[in-house]
């Protein structure tokens, strides 16, 4: 997942899911599930490995990295697991497929099956 455009500090979040990972590190360390440090350091070796892997560091996918780093650090916390995350967000990507542009997405049972998508 990539942001879709460049940073602008007047306008932190250009996604919706943007501010939703934001507001999930800051619920999660508000109840004690990690620090700040710990924050800090996955956020931080999460865009070090991007940029070993060829990220340009341009500011658009500063946003992807927080959300990958909420994943590592839920994961290494035992909240849930890697497997889960990844079954979720492709049960909810399965679910946005088949929902026409403008309508809300609602988890089905089928989004869990990997069936074809249909609307």
């Amino acid at each position: 997942m990539t942001d879709t455009k460049r940073h602008d500090p007047e306008r932190p979040f250009t996604e919706p899911w943007q501010a939703q990972a934001f507001a999930m590190v800051l619920s999660l360390h508000a109840r004690g599930l990690f620090s700040w440090r710990e924050w800090a350091d996955t956020l931080a070796a999460q865009i070090a490995r991007a940029q070993a892997e060829g990220d340009a560091d341009l500011g658009d996918t500063y946003y992807a990295h927080w959300l990958a780093a909420l994943e590592q650090i839920v994961a290494a916390k035992g909240l849930s697991s890697i497997a889960e995350l990844a079954h979720w967000r492709d049960a909810w990507d399965h679910a946005a497929d088949r929902t026409p542009h403008g309508q809300p997405i609602e988890l089905r049972e089928q989004d869990f099956s990997g069936a074809p998508a249909t609307p």
